[in-house]
């Protein structure tokens, strides 16, 4: 079974979409809807020039040309764009954030009651090599019963995009939410327990002060720390610096326990390096009564390292979302409620960066 899909929206993360799927057995982009005509040329050069090409998403539905829906388009619109599509009832990737709002999230959860096709949520960051190493040794219970996990994001500013849609909270849904719903939904599944309460510290400091877009400044967050109380009595701390592109790793996530702390060091893509090479991931185990840590590289194909800016995951991810199409079996890994959940917390971050104050999530 060859799966088809159709691309909505076809910017920088819809042709990363493009080229992992292009290294899939039995998956093909057969269709690529964008506004923008230099988008959509461009997507089309990727895929091989086969896929059939909108500028209106709702001209695609009505073809009926695709098996699933992948959706890769500005935040913003991933509700209006999720509300046209759920009716389909055909599987669904959307790129996250789920929705710029907890309300637009809980509106697609109910709107799509009553489905049969899934939808999956594109939080790839569970599907790193590196993390799944090191839930692996949390599932296996390497560190003990976990008691923190810190994630550290040290990287380079937000992108150009088209239309400068993502210098604006309005339509990203701010960078505690746009950027950072990964880690939300990393440290609630590693813990396996849901976020009670959510304190951040964030501002705007050193990136696009000097920038402007029809006379409006950005107004995005670009370095925050924020801290998490879990239902478990488990804690969680993200520090966020989005002018930090000169650090060894990109990003290091920390789980500690009773036992050991498990780090997964993952570096930055290579076209961002300072010697333009790919580097491997290392996954750093220390255990509290051993005389030495253990250091394991994480070893990467090339061509999927190549394929996009996000260590090998979005393939990974493609790989589990292609398996449970073509089965017709199974239930998305990421599901609609864990895509609630990530906007909930983000949501939750920018409220208490802005006042100062502790948000508990019955407030979001």
């Amino acid at each position: 079974m060859i799966v088809r899909y159709g691309l909505i929206g076809s910017g920088m993360m819809g042709q990363e979409h493009i080229r992992n799927i292009n290294l899939l057995q039995g998956a093909q982009v057969s269709a690529i809807c964008d506004p923008d005509h230099s988008m959509r040329e461009l997507s089309s050069k990727i895929c091989g020039g086969t896929a059939k090409l909108y500028s209106d998403y709702r001209q695609m539905l009505s073809d009926d040309v695709c098996d699933v829906y992948l959706i890769a388009s500005p935040n913003d619109t991933h509700h209006k764009i999720l509300l046209d599509v759920l009716p389909c009832n055909k599987p669904v990737l959307c790129e996250k954030p789920l929705c710029t709002t907890t309300n637009h999230c809980r509106e697609i959860i109910a709107r799509a009651k009553g489905r049969t096709a899934p939808v999956w949520v594109a939080m790839e960051y569970r599907y790193m090599p590196p993390v799944q190493r090191l839930l692996d040794e949390v599932a296996k219970g390497r560190p003990g019963p976990v008691q923190m996990i810190s994630i550290r994001e040290h990287r380079f500013p937000f992108l150009p995009k088209i239309g400068d849609w993502n210098r604006f909270n309005q339509r990203t849904g701010g960078t505690l939410t746009e950027k950072c719903c990964h880690f939300w939904d990393l440290m609630r599944f590693a813990l396996k327990s849901d976020p009670v309460r959510v304190y951040a510290s964030g501002a705007m400091n050193v990136n696009h002060l000097d920038e402007l877009y029809d006379g409006k400044t950005p107004d995005i967050i670009d370095n925050a720390y924020v801290i998490i109380d879990f239902e478990n009595g488990a804690r969680g701390m993200l520090d966020l610096c989005m002018f930090g592109e000169g650090s060894r790793w990109q990003e290091v996530i920390s789980v500690t326990g009773s036992q050991a702390r498990i780090d997964a060091c993952v570096p930055g893509p290579a076209r961002f390096s300072k010697d333009g090479r790919e580097r491997h991931s290392q996954l750093v185990i220390g255990e509290r009564r051993a005389k030495e840590e253990i250091t394991e590289e994480i070893l990467v194909d090339k061509a999927i390292l190549q394929a996009g800016d996000h260590h090998g995951s979005s393939f990974y991810q493609h790989q589990k979302f292609a398996e449970m199409v073509q089965s017709g079996k199974g239930k998305p890994e990421i599901t609609l409620e864990d895509g609630l959940w990530a906007v909930r917390v983000g949501e939750a971050a920018e409220r208490s960066a802005k006042t100062g104050q502790a948000i508990t999530m019955d407030q979001v």
